[in-house]
């Protein structure tokens, strides 16, 4: 069976492939092999614009869609910058300009308390959803450290850690990550899905192993 994986950010695409890419009875399909349509994120939470990109996907392609909205929570700032997090610092979406941005309005704060949360969302083109969130405790750093990852993870210092997630290899970053959280909830229903889709509704996501139905 053809899924498709819809997000045309890099990084997520490859951790996304990473963590499920080797579930049998899946060929992953990903924007560099089919088109995609921009899917505006408007929604007030992760969930809404995950059920969004994945809904409006899975419709227009005809293909099962895995879409997922991520992003990073500040206590200090009121939990921002939330759904805001790709362009905190503007509509271009500049991942330094956002650090940047982040570091500037922590200037002298003790309470550096934060967490990415993700909501993964596998939708099937006749409008069935399920949804499954993941969240990575930490607390932002002083200053920007390592090369790896992306987005706000060489701020991003893991409960439990000293180093960023910008400092760690992907494969212990997606050992840990919000992303795998979320997309590990999903498993099961891919697996199903794969199997027989006809036979899969949602109330399969009432049960504690699978996650929660959209």
């Amino acid at each position: 069976m053809k899924v498709l994986i819809g997000t045309g950010n890099p990084g997520k695409l490859r951790e996304i492939q990473g963590i499920l890419g080797d579930i049998t009875g899946i060929a992953w399909l990903t924007p560099h092999e089919i088109q995609l349509p921009e899917v505006a994120e408007q929604g007030a939470t992760f969930e809404a614009n995950a059920v969004a990109k994945a809904g409006a996907l899975a419709r227009l392609t005809g293909y099962p869609t895995l879409a997922e909205d991520s992003g990073l929570e500040v206590d200090a700032l009121g939990r921002a910058p939330g759904v805001r997090s790709a362009r905190f610092a503007g509509e271009d979406k500049d991942p330094a300009a956002n650090n940047r941005r982040l570091l500037l309005l922590l200037a002298g704060t003790s309470d550096r308390r934060a967490r990415f949360r993700t909501v993964a969302a596998l939708a099937l083109p006749d409008g069935r959803v399920w949804t499954v969130e993941g969240v990575l405790e930490g607390r932002i750093a002083e200053a920007p450290r390592g090369s790896g990852g992306f987005g706000y993870d060489p701020l991003f210092i893991p409960e439990g850690e000293t180093r960023t997630l910008a400092e760690m290899s992907p494969e212990e970053k997606n050992r840990i990550s919000h992303r795998r959280q979320a997309l590990e909830g999903l498993r099961p229903i891919l697996l199903a899905v794969s199997r027989n889709p006809s036979s899969v509704t949602s109330d399969v996501g009432t049960d504690p192993g699978y996650g929660s139905p959209g």
